[in-house]
Formats: C-alpha cells, structure tokens, sequence
C-alpha cells in the first residue's frame, strides 16, 4: 500500500512562514530599537561632554545661548543642520548639574546664589538627559504592542568654567 504524498511541503511551508515571518520582522525591529538607543546614547553623550568642557556656561539660566547652542548642535548634523534623529530636538534635552556637599553626598547643585554675584555653586557633574523620552512605536504585524520609550541619560565630570 503505497500512500501519496504530494503536497506535504507546501502544507507545512504555509503553516511555517507566518511564524518565520514574525520572528523576522521582530528581529529587524529588535535591531532599530537597539541601534536607535545607541544613537541617542551618543548625541546625549556629546552634549553632555561638549557642555562638561565648556567655557562661560550659565547653568543658573535655562535659556543660556552657550548651553542651547550646545544642545542643537549635539541633536543636529553638523553638514545639513537637520536632526540626527526623526522628530528629536534640543529641546528634548534636559541639563541638570551635581554638587558634593559638605559632608561628600553627591546631590542638587545649590542655586540659591543665582541671583546674586558670585553665582551660584560650581558643578563637579553635568548630567544630560531626556526625561519625557523618545518614543518608538512597534510595528510588528498582526500584533498590537505599546511603544518603546527610550530615555538616555549621561553623567560627566565638569570640567569647564562657569559665569
């Protein structure tokens, strides 16, 4: 008794492909997310190490030219001035000083000289940071998933000047 066989290969080619399919789009998706991270690891990193040797910085103020220009500069191509990243602005960007204290705790930086004449203290660390995140949304067929947010955060030694 010799049964046939013919069509065994398709059938299981056709139950197989959607996973395979699947594991693939998951696979390239895995790898953007993943090579997106180091990209903002990098751009947050530059700002940040740009802004550790910068000269004249006021971190008192916000809105300092030298911190903002800084912060685009980091975000953009230097050749075209557009974002490195879709969507990603100096603005995203957060800058946060770190002080030792008396006793050698690492914190906040004291700004209640700000507004006065000797300013305020001087930073041991710059930390530069997206607090809000850069948001990713995953497109993996037929599955519905929650977007990635990714928040990078780097934290250098100051070593530059302040007014």
């Amino acid at each position: 008794m010799k049964r046939h066989r013919r069509g065994n290969a398709v059938l299981e080619v056709a139950l197989w492909l959607p996973f395979l399919m699947l594991l693939a789009s998951g696979l390239i998706t895995f790898g953007k997310i993943t090579y997106l991270n180091y990209v903002l690891q990098k751009i947050v990193y530059t700002a940040a190490r740009s802004l550790a040797v910068g000269q004249n910085l006021n971190f008192c103020d916000g809105a300092d030219a030298a911190t903002v220009a800084t912060l685009n500069n980091a975000v953009n191509d230097p050749a075209t001035g557009l974002p490195l990243v879709i969507s990603l602005t100096g603005d995203m960007l957060v800058v946060t000083t770190r002080c030792y204290d008396a006793n050698g705790v690492l914190g906040d930086c004291d700004v209640s000289g700000c507004a006065g004449l000797t300013g305020a203290q001087r930073p041991d660390f710059v930390t530069v940071g997206m607090p809000n995140g850069y948001t990713i949304p995953l497109r993996i067929p037929f599955i519905q998933l929650d977007p990635v947010i990714l928040k990078p955060s780097i934290t250098v030694p100051f070593g530059g000047t302040k007014l």
